[in-house]
């Protein structure tokens, strides 16, 4: 019974009409996009701090072995937190697409419809086939395909969560009016470099400890890979850098921007158009 509360098909819901319920009534100015998309991000920090503290574990206690030694939290974390979340994040990404387009009064976004779900999925595509990925090869592997192995492994991909807080935070912060301070730009140094460090070069880092375990070089490790292992971490990795190229071109065009409005500020006053163009490009 206490495992059946604690799973996240109660957690991470009920958590997020949660916040959308309390958010309104302290920010009264706030549409319902504004609360069901701070809703959704306050919900993934919170899962990705759970997800990343059990990757720390896991890794923290097979890194002797990274091949046979086992973790309970590698498989379980999956079945009760994991799986959960991604379905839930799914509905959650909806309501958030659903209500930002409502608000602008979109004539098909006054109720939900096979349209609506449709469009979600045109214009967040590359996101929802993430989800499904994971639903559809991560479960399977974890539970069926590793033959007791690898929970090393696993727990390094629960590492991937750790620039989500981070992520969401920025967004939060927009939503908050505090683009222009020193945390939401000291936040953007870290979620470039977490992001980087944990879904990008922890690829290699793992390939690398592959190899030392079984004395073969980095370079010789996809060789001695089957093809669908490699094959599963090309399908997870290529969007992780291509989501990384976006957010390097989109901090870099800020970064342009800002130059641009400090050499004018001495001449006139901050254009709000401009402001409300960099919020509008972050969100």
């Amino acid at each position: 019974m206490l495992q059946l509360l604690a799973c996240g098909v109660i957690v991470f819901p009920g958590l997020f009409f949660f916040f959308r319920r309390i958010l309104p009534s302290i920010f009264k100015q706030w549409t319902d996009a504004d609360a069901v998309l701070v809703s959704e991000r306050l919900v993934s920090s919170i899962h990705a701090i759970m997800a990343t503290t059990a990757g720390v574990i896991v890794v923290s206690s097979c890194r002797s072995d990274v091949v046979s030694e086992r973790h309970w939290l590698a498989t379980y974390f999956v079945i009760w937190y994991g799986v959960p979340y991604m379905s839930y994040d799914l509905y959650a990404m909806y309501l958030s697409h659903y209500y930002r387009f409502r608000v602008k009064g979109h004539e098909e976004y006054k109720e939900h419809s096979l349209r609506t779900v449709n469009s979600f999925v045109r214009k967040e595509f590359l996101l929802v086939l993430h989800h499904i990925a994971l639903l559809t090869i991560l479960l399977p592997v974890t539970l069926f395909f590793r033959r007791e192995q690898g929970d090393f492994f696993i727990g390094c991909l629960f590492l991937t969560e750790l620039s989500t807080p981070f992520v969401s935070l920025g967004k939060i912060l927009i939503q908050l009016g505090l683009q222009d301070c020193w945390l939401h730009k000291a936040n953007g140094g870290m979620v470039l470099l977490t992001f980087f460090m944990c879904r990008i070069a922890l690829f290699p880092y793992m390939y690398w400890v592959y190899g030392r375990h079984y004395g073969v070089p980095v370079y010789g490790v996809p060789f001695h890979l089957p093809l669908s292992v490699n094959l599963g971490n090309l399908c997870i990795l290529a969007p992780q850098v291509y989501w990384f190229v976006l957010l390097c071109r989109k901090g870099f065009r800020l970064y342009q921007r800002n130059r641009r409005a400090a050499a004018a500020a001495g001449d006139s006053p901050p254009s709000p158009v401009a402001t409300d163009n960099i919020k509008g490009d972050c969100q």
